[in-house]
């Protein structure tokens, strides 16, 4: 019986579209490279990612 070769999801890095492959020897995953990964951080400390929230329903509203 032979084995199907393993195929390997390949993702695009979200900072700069570059394919990676989703496995375990991609040490940044799912960046392409340590420098993506840094950038995202920077760009999560200087707060350019929001999430977006509703003002609160109900009696613990603010008056």
């Amino acid at each position: 019986m032979s084995e199907k070769p393993e195929t390997v999801r390949v993702v695009a890095c979200p900072q700069c579209g570059a394919p990676v492959r989703w496995e375990a020897a991609s040490r940044y995953r799912p960046f392409c490279s340590e420098r993506c990964r840094l950038i995202d951080l920077g760009q999560w400390a200087d707060e350019s990612y929001r999430v977006p929230a509703s003002p609160p329903d109900g009696e613990d509203a603010p008056q």
